[in-house]
């Protein structure tokens, strides 16, 4: 998942950060933000991990309760990406008490949080406990966001994968083309579309087998292919990340020239930034 944008943390008001409570000393998250996009650009995740462990740090020297809870959010997303299982879960742990200590719930800022706490536990092949987070997500961007926002689609896909894990298909089905739906309308909603075309061939093996799936398989593949290639997406870090992830499906289906050609392209993005 990609890192929350300030509108994701920020909410109205907060009690933790009232000009008047010489007590906080808030942390710069959009200098903390910044930064780490940096690091993820180039692909250095040890960095952006000793980054994002100061500003926490930062954050708790200062009792920035709020900047804490986006820290941590980031940090989620991070170490799942870097496979470290028990760091990610106490993470997801922390953010979820600091959502309750900040006085955030049935907001946005909690809904991202649950849906960032599910995502820990899906990569981790605990669909179990990542559905219920997800539906909690759910309840609450529903009401509190206009359908077609991009969240939306995000919450929608890794809802899919979850009831994937779990032999939902129908379900997972429509959900998955909820997101194709919503991200089509995004800027560079292209490369979320790529991710959610390979997981609807992951889902037709899932439910009819291999062989069986294999025409909607190949459907599916061409038209990842054809997201990444549009000409408006921004070669940058993201670009690349997206291309890596892409590249192991393209692989696994045995259309390793298109699975190479991603991974190289991941690379040179990369080394040049």
């Amino acid at each position: 998942m990609k890192g929350l944008k300030p509108e994701d943390y920020l909410e109205p008001a907060c009690i933790f950060c009232k000009p008047e409570d010489e007590t906080v000393t808030p942390v710069d998250l959009r200098r903390c933000i910044t930064r780490l996009d940096e690091y993820l650009n180039r692909n250095d995740y040890p960095a952006a991990r000793r980054h994002l462990d100061y500003w926490r740090q930062e954050a708790l020297a200062g009792r920035d309760w709020r900047g804490l809870l986006s820290i941590e959010n980031e940090r989620m997303g991070l170490l799942r990406k870097m496979g470290d299982q028990s760091a990610a879960l106490e993470a997801a742990l922390e953010a979820r008490e600091l959502v309750s200590r900040a006085g955030l719930e049935n907001t946005v800022t909690a809904a991202t949080t649950e849906l960032n706490i599910g995502t820990v536990y899906k990569n981790f092949q605990r669909a179990r406990e990542a559905l219920p987070c997800y539906e909690a997500a759910r309840e609450i961007y529903e009401r509190e966001l206009d359908p077609a926002d991009g969240r939306m689609g995000g919450l929608y896909n890794n809802m899919a994968l979850a009831l994937t894990d779990l032999g939902r298909y129908a379900e997972a089905r429509e959900l998955f083309e909820k997101a194709l739906g919503i991200m089509e309308a995004q800027p560079n909603g292209a490369l979320e579309m790529a991710v959610t075309e390979l997981n609807l061939a992951n889902l037709a093996e899932a439910e009819q087998g291999l062989l069986e799936a294999e025409p909607e398989i190949e459907t599916r593949l061409d038209r990842a292919r054809a997201l990444l290639e549009r000409s408006e997406l921004p070669r940058n870090g993201y670009y690349a990340f997206t291309c890596e992830k892409c590249a192991s499906s393209f692989g696994y289906y045995g259309r390793f020239a298109d699975a190479a050609e991603l991974k190289q392209r991941a690379e040179e993005i990369y080394a040049g930034a």
